[in-house]
């Protein structure tokens, strides 16, 4: 199989005048941070909430020191330890929330223009490559059409050789996605359909879905998406099913919306991806979006307690964490946190952290967490009225069998199952 890299030839660029007053422009230098990815990542949060800050009370100069940023970025961590992800994902974030600060800077053509050269100059020298996602911006970068439409032109040849029914082997340029995110910009949609009436992989293909439906072309978007689908690649399943999820839903079609919707694994917590569920679809009840959310994760009914506590579910988040381990110490904070306000359910939250403790789950659980832990209970016990119950029931559980129980048992000085009472010191 041959590779072939297209090349572009560049008009000139004028250097580039950073200001002299971003912090941030001393920190990222070529290698500034050899293979530690930890101060790589603290030092991109630091650089992300210096130009937002700069960016409410001058949007101008935000835009230029996000742009300054997105120039010095990849060349600062090119030898930065990538394997843990956490590096790829801070730029990836970066360029996020960095977009649409450039894209809403109020600045004339000339220095869009300006600003777009040198922001193609560090994608192009980007070897590994941490700006990839920035061609996906491209259009909304470029502020309007008739800058779109010019990058589109420029880019155009280099994305037809990618883009070729015939080509041999594999052929890469890094402005492809650059080239189909300004023709959807620039209003060019038949054109994009054609150009991608082509086998290719769903991150290119997703434009021309996207120019169905601006045309009006919902229907036949969805069936064309749909067809996109790889047996050979899950991740372009996800790419369909967010896409699918996204039309429809704007179509007024929430329920066929929220199927495909759950379909989509997305990078947070289970609680969080709650919360957007609930806000995405406002005509389902909470209820039953997390039973949906739960059914799709068989095995892993402890880890949506937070998301029904959070939603006022309480019984419902008692019964999931009883189905599957949770975590003891997220247990234990909701039995410290609706121990005055819902006891009963403090109560069950905190005989649960015991629980999944002597099963063995928790991470480095300590003596002082398992009397946190007892010490909410009892506090619930007695504003029920159980207070005389509640170290019977401590006992049941510590009674149990499991990984952690010897552990649970001394750190509550209980003895073991069968075992005689410890005499005191006087013999009795």
């Amino acid at each position: 199989m041959t590779t072939r890299k297209t090349s572009r030839t560049r008009p000139s660029v004028e250097p580039a005048t950073p200001d002299p007053g971003w912090a941030f422009r001393a920190r990222f230098r070529r290698n500034a941070f050899g293979w530690r990815s930890a101060p790589a990542v603290a030092r991109i949060k630091e650089a992300l909430a210096e130009i937002r800050k700069a960016a409410r009370s001058d949007p101008r100069r935000g835009a230029e020191g996000a742009v300054l940023f997105l120039e010095r970025v990849a060349p600062a961590i090119e030898h930065v330890d990538g394997s843990s992800g956490s590096i790829g994902t801070a730029v990836n974030r970066a360029i996020e929330q960095l977009v649409p600060i450039i894209a809403a800077a109020p600045v004339d053509e000339a220095t869009r223009a300006r600003w777009l050269e040198r922001l193609d100059a560090a994608c192009e020298a980007d070897q590994m490559p941490y700006l990839e996602t920035l061609g996906e911006h491209w259009g909304e970068l470029c502020g309007g059409p008739a800058l779109a439409s010019a990058w589109a032109d420029r880019l155009l040849p280099g994305a037809r050789i990618v883009l070729t029914p015939d080509r041999r082997g594999f052929a890469h340029c890094h402005g492809t996605s650059a080239c189909l995110s300004a023709l959807f910009v620039a209003g060019r949609y038949e054109e994009l359909v054609q150009l991608l009436e082509v086998r290719t992989i769903w991150d290119y293909k997703q434009w021309a879905a996207r120019a169905l439906v601006a045309l009006g072309r919902r229907a036949e978007a969805l069936a064309y998406a749909k067809a996109c689908r790889s047996p050979y690649d899950s991740s372009s399943g996800w790419g369909v099913d967010a896409f699918c999820a996204e039309v429809l839903r704007d179509s007024g079609f929430g329920g066929e919306a929220f199927r495909h919707e759950l379909a989509v694994p997305r990078p947070t917590t289970y609680a969080a991806r709650f919360r957007a569920l609930v806000k995405q679809y406002p005509e389902k009840a909470p209820a039953a979006i997390l039973a949906e959310l739960v059914a799709s994760t068989p095995g892993a009914e402890g880890k949506w307690f937070a998301a029904a506590k959070q939603a006022g579910l309480y019984e419902e988040a008692l019964d999931l964490a009883s189905r599957s381990p949770c975590d003891p110490r997220t247990l234990a904070r909701a039995a410290r946190d609706f121990r005055e306000t819902e006891p009963a359910f403090a109560l069950g939250a905190a005989l649960l952290a015991l629980r999944w403790i002597g099963e063995g789950h928790g991470y480095e659980i300590t003596w002082a967490d398992v009397h946190a832990v007892r010490a909410h209970l009892l506090d619930a016990a007695a504003r029920l009225g159980r207070a005389g119950e509640a170290e019977g029931l401590i006992a049941a559980v510590a009674a149990a069998a499991g990984p952690g129980a010897a552990f649970l048992r001394t750190s509550l000085g209980l003895p073991a199952p069968g075992a005689a009472p410890a005499r005191s010191p006087d013999g009795r």
